[in-house]
């Protein structure tokens, strides 16, 4: 009796002893995942689409691919250099004469729908236009017009054409550029949107101006223009980019103009890491840099708005350290990215611009050897790590 005594204490001790450890065990793990809760921010989740777009028909392929915008209908528009960013290797049929079966150049402009299937495809010189020799931006305005901009050595026009690719404007005129004080010609314009509430086409004006230009959107007739801070531009010469300095003119590209639903407007002084905040008159609001010591092409590339009613969340390319930066908007405070340099999905080499669809999904295109659009869908808003999140890889079983 005694001994059954004794090893019936025995087992509730032991049991009690094992309670109390596992109570530990779970205490200590249940305060690690609540530290590391602590340690993430609250953003959009995304994960990329391996298989956004389908195939281009007819052989085609993207040259540098240079501008991305999703119209009313949720179609993703898209523009690239074609021939002049292909190797003769990949354009082999179009060579003369042809040294293969495959491939040839995309028309510089097209348009897919949700599914990836490509429904429009259009583009190049014509009657009545002069067509940009190196093509940069597109936007689809709110009457479903596609406005083009151009970066080549002596563009200073934009032109507007129907989704059919009908010619309907030019504003500007090849080979004109007088400089960011030219009230009828531009410099090399990277990215343009118009307002649905005014009618005005904001122009990043651009590869050789330094400033915001604003258009009538049907006349083309140039309405106002500032500089950074609201300045008047000055063209005079820059020394090179210091991160300790802080310019008061934009630096060569002013690379986007994305307008937010509150009216304001921000803008990419690419090579110096900002981008800078207006009212829509030219009143400076504010600024914030990123990755201010990037070096070479700079951290700011193009902008785009979450889909939520305050837009609350900012997306900024970075095609020098290959990623998409996730921002607060009203902050400008950077609260994750993702992204890295490579030729796999979700990787990047020269992300460059950035659009939202209806459902929150964002487009990317990337330039130099990149040539593609790529598509990360969102996931809604939850905890996700600060600093970069890497490869958007899609999670098995989701």
């Amino acid at each position: 009796m005694i001994k059954l005594l004794r090893q019936r204490k025995f087992v509730y001790g032991t049991a009690l002893a094992a309670g109390i450890f596992g109570l530990g065990v779970g205490q200590a793990m249940l305060q690690r995942q609540a530290d590391a809760q602590g340690s993430n921010v609250q953003a959009p989740v995304f994960e990329v689409d391996p298989l956004w777009p389908k195939p281009l028909p007819n052989n085609w392929l993207l040259g540098w691919t240079i501008g991305v915008w999703v119209d009313e209908l949720d179609h993703i528009w898209v523009i690239h250099r074609g021939a002049g960013g292909l190797h003769n290797n990949e354009k082999g049929a179009e060579l003369n004469p042809p040294i293969a079966d495959c491939c040839r150049s995309a028309p510089p402009v097209l348009a897919f729908n949700q599914a990836g299937d490509t429904i429009h495809a259009w583009g190049g010189p014509g009657e009545g236009y002069e067509w940009p020799e190196s093509m940069h931006g597109i936007h689809v305005d709110y009457r479903g017009n596609v406005w083009l901009g151009g970066n080549g050595a002596k563009d200073a026009q934009v032109l507007k054409f129907t989704k059919e690719g009908k010619f309907l404007l030019q504003s500007g005129h090849y080979g004109k550029n007088g400089g960011s004080n030219d009230p009828e010609n531009f410099g090399r314009v990277a990215q343009i949107y118009v307002d649905p509430k005014t009618n005005e086409a904001y122009l990043a004006d651009g590869y050789r101006n330094r400033r915001v230009a604003v258009l009538d959107a049907d006349t083309g007739k140039m309405k106002r223009y500032w500089g950074a801070y609201g300045n008047k531009p000055d063209d005079s010469p820059q020394v090179p980019y210091n991160p300790s300095v802080v310019g008061q003119q934009f630096r060569s590209p002013v690379h986007c103009v994305a307008l937010a639903s509150d009216g304001l407007l921000y803008v990419c002084d690419r090579q110096s890491d900002r981008v800078q905040v207006f009212k829509t008159d030219g009143t400076f609001v504010k600024e914030q840099f990123f990755a201010r010591n990037t070096l070479a092409s700079g951290s700011t590339w193009e902008v785009a708005f979450s889909k939520d009613p305050e837009q609350r969340f900012m997306y900024v390319t970075d095609g020098q350290n290959e990623r998409v930066r996730i921002v607060e908007r009203a902050t400008l405070t950077e609260l994750t990215s993702f992204g890295r340099g490579g030729r796999q999905p979700g990787e990047f080499f020269g992300v460059h611009s950035i659009a939202v669809d209806s459902k929150g999904n964002i487009y990317t295109t990337e330039t130099y050897e990149g040539k593609r659009v790529q598509k990360f869908i969102y996931k809604g808003i939850g905890q996700v790590p600060p600093g970069n999140q890497g490869v958007l890889w899609p999670k098995r079983g989701a």
